[in-house]
């Protein structure tokens, strides 16, 4: 059987590991080794030019890194793949590979502040036009695309406030404009949404985040169009942001759970934002598997799962965050996503850590947003967390209006 006609869990277990076994193991190694030696001047030389499968030089290809490089190929059923030393590099070297100096990119406000910080502070120095568009105004960016551009650049949902994005509406309308879109898919990963099938010509992620979920290494990937993937990949390789063969091994190992986790996550996010609608002192929560939010309609066509992220706004912002993060029992306070373990933190700090306050608002992320990635925990002890962290906060706070 083909493991790409198996189902997620099958795939995600199975797929591109086999050629990459030795010795009879059953799990693939890590290939420490910088370079990969011949004695066969040709085939070397055959190997260099990329004319035949080999390895050899490590900034360039490892076995280790080919494995995942692989198994993400076939988890987002696309031609090609290629990885990074993070999830920013797979973004900044995407974009350096696709626009030049006086092209335009179309994107939305609220990306990631990293991605964010590329828009509005790297790309106009190279004489790149950057337009941002209200996240979710389709008519908005369809006209800005009409007017003509060379990328069109989707994350959805967005982090830290879980916006939706049409991408099938908007790639549609990139296609006639003659643009490249690329979609960030790091918070919904292929198991909840599955870009390239709806339009896209290239997926990024993350690694770092829900795809090792173990927060123990760091990584990047773009899967697509086997054309534009190997253009990514040549720029990468020059400039040398490679994935390191441990980490590499480390995001297989975790990937291998994939299914499950997301599965948990999803069902574990959906009741911590309906238990933070209950309570009188969240302002806000902002999660695309709630009826009430913006998106919802959009996320059910585009995704089969709403993801492991959510975020909330509190009443008396930055002095209620203080206190309140403090009392949660079974959540990291640190600057990640997509772990095994529940985290938390304030975009502040997290997500917008870059950005001024004035800037943070102009992307509509409040000062006391909460950024919560749900975790595997069982859930009545993530909500029996949630109850004892607000009734733990000090009086002057819970009478806040």
């Amino acid at each position: 059987m083909n493991v790409k006609e198996t189902g997620m869990s099958t795939r995600a277990l199975w797929a591109g590991e086999k050629e990459y076994l030795a010795f009879g193991a059953t799990q693939v190694p890590v290939v420490h080794s910088v370079s990969f030696g011949y004695d066969d001047m040709d085939e070397w030389y055959q190997v260099a030019i990329g004319k035949k499968e080999g390895h050899i030089y490590g900034r360039n290809t490892n076995p280790t890194v080919r494995a995942f490089e692989e198994k993400i190929r076939i988890l987002e059923n696309a031609e090609a793949s290629t990885s990074f030393s993070t999830g920013m590099a797979a973004i900044s070297n995407t974009l350096g590979t696709l626009l030049q100096p006086g092209e335009r990119v179309v994107s939305i406000k609220d990306t990631y502040g990293g991605t964010n910080k590329i828009f509005t502070e790297f790309l106009p120095k190279q004489h790149i036009e950057v337009v941002l568009c209200e996240t979710g105004n389709h008519d908005e960016m369809e006209k800005e695309i009409e007017k003509g551009c060379s990328v069109v650049y989707l994350e959805t949902p967005t982090n830290p406030t879980v916006k939706i994005t049409d991408i099938k509406r908007i790639t549609r309308a990139a296609k006639r404009a003659g643009a490249i879109t690329v979609v960030d898919n790091t918070f919904a990963t292929p198991v909840n949404q599955q870009p390239l099938s709806l339009g896209a010509d290239l997926v990024i992620h993350s690694a770092t985040k829900f795809l090792g979920g173990h927060a123990d290494a760091l990584g990047g990937a773009v899967c697509g169009a086997k054309h534009l993937v190997e253009d990514i990949y040549h720029y990468r390789e020059i400039n040398g942001a490679t994935l390191d063969p441990m980490a590499a091994y480390l995001l297989l190992r975790g990937m291998k759970t994939l299914s499950l986790r997301i599965d948990r996550q999803n069902e574990n996010a959906l009741a911590v934002a309906s238990f933070l609608k209950t309570i009188d002192l969240v302002e806000d929560v902002y999660y695309p598997g709630l009826a009430s939010h913006p998106g919802h309609d959009i996320a059910k066509k585009q995704m089969s799962g709403f993801g492991g992220m959510l975020s909330f706004s509190v009443k008396g912002g930055v002095e209620t965050v203080r206190h309140l993060l403090p009392n949660l029992a079974f959540a990291n306070r640190a600057a990640n996503l997509g772990s095994v373990e529940t985290v938390v933190g304030p975009s502040r700090t997290t997500s917008h850590v870059e950005c001024t306050p004035e800037e943070r608002a102009a992307m509509g992320i409040p000062e006391g947003l909460v950024r919560y990635s749900a975790g595997i925990e069982d859930i009545d002890d993530l909500i029996n967390d949630l109850k004892h962290a607000f009734y733990m906060l000090p009086n002057h706070i819970k009478s806040t209006n």
